[in-house]
């Protein structure tokens, strides 16, 4: 069966992981120093490499060959010896992956509680990875407080969640806590392209920023639109089709409505928004997205180099674009239609009508 692009490309060591530097370093630290706390708690948004760096982790803490490693100062796992390969190929006992959303109750921490008894049966330790652990019940976080503040000695935990402030403060000061950061876009440009690369697939460079800005830092995010790519284009992939398939909002839509708001051209912004709903575009989304535009215009207003700060994310043609409605449109201006935005960002999900906020923003901005 053919595996999905994230999990057939997924980081199997501290080297390969994009963008979280400082969990790494820390993590590595630990190893080195053999100071190994008996609970971690990741915390940050989706696809940004939570679990993925806690199998890695928990790889490096029982690998036969680390000890010998260490000596060079390489405290990465060596992905050969019959540990490293039982984790990869999901085979190992001593790795329970138990997702917190699923597995909810007192009933299944409670057994957690029984299997943690247990002596690792061939690795040094037993590493239990609790993803989503924000949705456990208060009971089923209580059952798990004392094992996890005093765990027997052959046994790490490591919490993932995309909602740390649902935890009990009970558990979070038992815990050592990293918070990830979302993915840069020119690491995940760059790890697209090594994907590109390894699958033979021909793309256009642009086709590389459009799907990084839209996946929101998340690399898991993007390695998926991705796939879906190659599956609808097959080894080449170009700019249009990214529009089509995934339904990307065009930059240049966007460009549009800013001409219309500044250019007090009332009919053709009805009419557009009118060709955005029956087109099926999430108008939320194109909300969104037309409030982060301007805040690329003032970012472009603001900047002595534009250029430089914008080329991870838009093409040279889109900067100039910004950097001409920079020249020619009011700070004040902008503020006003960011802030007239955000507000019908909040009506959109209370209109009996969906179009109708948007239609009422243009009427507003384009006097």
């Amino acid at each position: 069966m053919t595996q999905v692009l994230y999990r057939k490309y997924r980081p199997q060591k501290f080297s390969e992981i994009k963008g979280q530097d400082h969990v790494v370093q820390t993590l590595k630290g630990a190893l080195e120093l053999n100071r190994v706390a008996h609970a971690y708690l990741f915390c940050g948004p989706r696809g940004t490499g939570k679990t993925t760096i806690a199998r890695v982790f928990a790889k490096a803490l029982n690998c036969v060959k680390r000890q010998a490693l260490s000596a060079k100062h390489d405290f990465e796992p060596c992905n050969e010896c019959h540990i490293c390969q039982a984790i990869n190929e999901n085979r190992s006992l001593d790795i329970i992956e138990i997702d917190g959303a699923s597995n909810r109750g007192i009933d299944e921490i409670r057994n957690i509680k029984e299997i943690a008894r247990v002596a690792a049966s061939q690795n040094n330790y037993k590493v239990f990875i609790i993803d989503e652990v924000h949705s456990l019940t208060k009971d089923a976080f209580n059952a798990l407080l004392k094992t996890l503040e005093e765990p027997p000695e052959h046994v790490k935990f490591i919490l993932a969640t995309t909602e740390p402030h649902k935890l009990l403060s009970t558990v979070l000061s038992r815990v050592q806590r990293f918070d990830f950061k979302k993915i840069r876009h020119s690491q995940i440009i760059e790890k697209l392209k090594e994907i590109s690369e390894k699958e033979k697939i021909k793309i256009e460079d642009d086709v590389y920023k459009t799907i990084a800005v839209n996946s929101d830092g998340s690399l898991r995010d993007a390695e998926s639109n991705l796939a879906k790519l190659i599956s609808f284009c097959g080894n080449k992939i170009t700019l249009e089709s990214v529009k089509e398939i995934l339904g990307f909002i065009p930059f240049e839509t966007y460009g549009k409505m800013m001409d219309i708001l500044t250019g007090g051209k009332k009919e053709e912004g009805i009419n557009l928004i009118g060709e955005l709903y029956e087109s099926g575009v999430d108008l939320e989304n194109f909300t969104n997205g037309f409030i982060d535009f301007n805040r690329k215009i003032i970012v472009a207003k603001a900047s002595n180099s534009p250029y430089e700060l914008l080329a991870n994310e838009l093409t040279e043609e889109q900067i100039k674009q910004l950097i001409n409605f920079a020249d020619t449109v009011e700070t004040k201006k902008l503020i006003k239609i960011i802030q007239t935005f955000m507000s019908v960002k909040g009506e959109l999900k209370i209109s009996p009508v969906p179009q109708l906020p948007l239609e009422l923003a243009v009427m507003e901005l384009s006097d």
